[in-house]
C-alpha cells in the first residue's frame, strides 16, 4: 500500500492544538471586552437587578454563539483541538449558557417586580403578555432547561444517542428564539448601529459556521467522492473490515489515525452513523475501516454488499502525527483500538515501539499486519496478553517494554478504563502531558 507521509513536527515548533485553543480563548476575550463595551456605552438602568440581569444576557448569548462554534466541526479546529475535547468544551459551556439565562431571567423579573406592586410570578407573566419578543425568550429558556437535564450524566447515560441528539436539535429553535429577542428589547442591541452590527455579526458567523461544517461540507464531499463499499472482509468471528472506494479520494484530507460518521445506505442502516476510524493510512485509491460487532449495527456491517452507497461525515479527530513533539514515539492499542494504531504506524516516521494489549492471542486484529508493518519499518513490537488484573501496563511493565518512554510521544487508544490506567502510568513514569496524545472516540459518535 503506498501512503503519503508527512515529516514530524520539529521539537521547537508551536504545538498546534495550543495555537488553536489559544485562538479561541483570545476570539472569547475579545467578544467578552466588545460585550461589555457596548453595555455600558447603553447606559444603565436604575435598578441595579435590571442592570445585572441584562448583563448576564448579554453573556449568555455570547457563550450561546461560542457554544455553536465550538460543535460546527470546522476542519482546521477539529483537526488541532478534536472532536472528544471540542464536545466537553461545548457540554460545560452549554450549562454555563444555562446558568447565565437563568441568572438573566430571574434579576430581570425581580427587578422589575422591585419597581411594581407585582409579585415575581405575576410580574413575568405581564412582562411575557406585555413586551415583545419576552415570551419567545421564556419559551427559549425552556427548551434550554429540557436540553441541560437531559445532558446530564445521570440522564445521558440513560437515553438511546438517537433520542438525545433529537432533543438536542431543539437548541437551533432556542437559538433563533433568543436572537429574535434580543432584537426587539435588547438595550445594547439597538443602543448604536455599531452594536447592532456586531450582533448580528456574531450571530451571523456562528450560524453559518454550524451550516457549513454539518451541512455544506458533508453534502459537497459526498458528492464530490461517491463512496461506495469494495469489498467486505472478516478479520475474525466478531470483527470485520470495510473496504471504501470513491472519486478522487487522493484529494481528500484524510490522515491516519482520525475517523469517520459512516452512514451505510441501506434501507434498515441510512439513519444510523457509526464514529469508526480508519485502520490503514489513507492510499488516494482506497479507505479501510475495521469494526467489533459491539452491537446490531456493527454486527450487520458483515452483511453489507459490494457497490453499497456510503455517506460519509469527517475526516474527524486530532489523534495524528500533526501532533509529534518528538522524532521517536509509543504507538499502544488496546483491543479493536489497534485500528487507528496500525493506521499510524503506517505514517509515522522515525522509530516506534508498538504495545498491543490484549485478553488472549485470539483477539489480537490485525497482528499479522502489524507484524510485517514493524518489520519493513524497523519498529519494535510486543504483544501483551492476560486477564485485566494484574495490570500488564503498569509504571514497572511500560518502563521494562520502553526504558526511554519518557523522551517519546505516546499514542494511546483502547478501551475506556484501559486509556485512564495506562494514562495514570505515564503520569507515574514521568511523561510530560504534551507528549501524550489520546483520543475519545465514544463522544463523537
Amino acid at each position: 500500500m503506498t501512503t503519503v507521509q508527512s515529516p514530524p513536527a520539529p521539537p521547537t515548533a508551536i504545538r498546534p492544538r495550543v495555537v488553536a485553543r489559544t485562538g479561541l480563548y483570545a476570539v472569547l476575550a475579545a467578544n467578552v471586552a466588545v460585550v461589555l463595551y457596548f453595555f455600558f456605552a447603553a447606559g444603565f438602568a436604575s435598578n441595579a437587578l435590571i442592570v445585572t440581569g441584562r448583563l448576564a444576557g448579554l453573556l449568555g448569548a455570547l457563550l450561546m454563539a461560542f457554544q455553536l462554534l465550538l460543535v460546527a466541526r470546522l476542519p482546521w479546529l477539529d483537526r488541532r483541538i478534536g472532536m472528544d475535547r471540542l464536545t466537553s468544551w461545548h457540554r460545560w459551556t452549554g450549562f454555563s449558557v444555562l446558568w447565565a439565562l437563568l441568572a438573566h431571567a430571574v434579576f430581570i423579573t425581580f427587578g422589575y417586580a422591585e419597581s411594581s406592586s407585582l409579585d415575581p410570578v405575576n410580574q413575568l407573566i405581564d412582562l411575557a403578555e406585555t413586551v415583545e419578543g419576552v415570551l419567545r425568550a421564556v419559551v427559549a429558556l425552556g427548551i434550554i432547561i429540557v436540553i441541560g437535564a437531559v445532558s446530564a450524566r445521570f440522564a445521558r447515560r440513560r437515553l438511546a444517542y438517537e433520542t438525545w441528539h433529537f432533543i438536542h436539535l431543539y437548541t437551533y429553535v432556542a437559538v433563533v428564539l433568543a436572537f429574535t429577542h434580543q432584537v426587539a428589547v435588547g438595550t445594547s442591541f439597538t443602543s448604536s448601529s455599531a452594536a447592532t452590527a456586531y450582533w448580528y455579526g456574531v450571530w451571523g458567523v456562528a450560524l453559518a459556521s454550524v451550516f457549513t461544517g454539518r451541512l455544506v461540507l458533508p453534502l459537497w464531499r459526498n458528492w464530490r467522492h461517491q463512496f461506495r463499499v469494495e469489498a467486505v472482509v472478516p478479520e475474525s468471528h466478531n470483527v470485520v473490515s470495510i473496504y471504501i472506494t470513491g472519486r478522487d479520494l487522493d484529494r481528500l484530507p484524510a490522515r491516519a489515525g482520525q475517523f469517520f460518521l459512516w452512514r451505510f445506505l441501506t434501507k434498515d442502516r441510512w439513519w444510523q452513523a457509526n464514529p469508526f476510524s480508519l485502520s490503514a493510512a489513507p492510499d488516494g485509491d482506497r479507505l479501510r475501516l475495521t469494526a467489533k460487532a459491539a452491537g446490531d449495527g456493527s454486527a450487520a456491517l458483515r452483511h453489507l454488499k459490494p457497490g453499497t452507497r456510503v455517506f460519509a461525515e469527517g475526516p474527524y479527530g486530532a489523534f495524528t502525527a500533526l501532533h509529534r513533539t518528538r522524532p521517536e514515539a509509543v504507538l499502544i492499542a488496546g483491543g479493536v483500538g489497534v485500528t487507528p494504531i496500525r493506521a499510524l504506524l503506517e505514517e509515522l516516521h522515525g522509530h516506534a515501539v508498538v504495545i498491543y494489549r490484549v485478553a488472549s492471542d485470539q483477539d489480537a486484529v490485525l497482528y499479522g499486519e502489524l507484524v510485517e508493518l514493524a518489520q519493513a519499518k524497523g519498529a519494535e513490537l510486543h504483544l501483551v496478553t492476560g486477564p485485566v488484573t494484574p495490570d500488564r501496563l503498569a509504571p514497572a511493565e511500560l518502563t521494562r517494554l520502553v526504558p526511554d518512554i519518557t523522551d517519546r510521544d505516546v499514542f494511546l487508544c483502547g478501551p475506556p478504563p484501559m486509556m485512564n490506567a495506562v494514562i495514570g502510568s505515564l503520569r507515574e513514569v514521568g511523561v510530560p502531558k504534551e507528549q501524550v496524545h489520546f483520543e475519545r472516540f465514544s463522544l463523537a459518535g
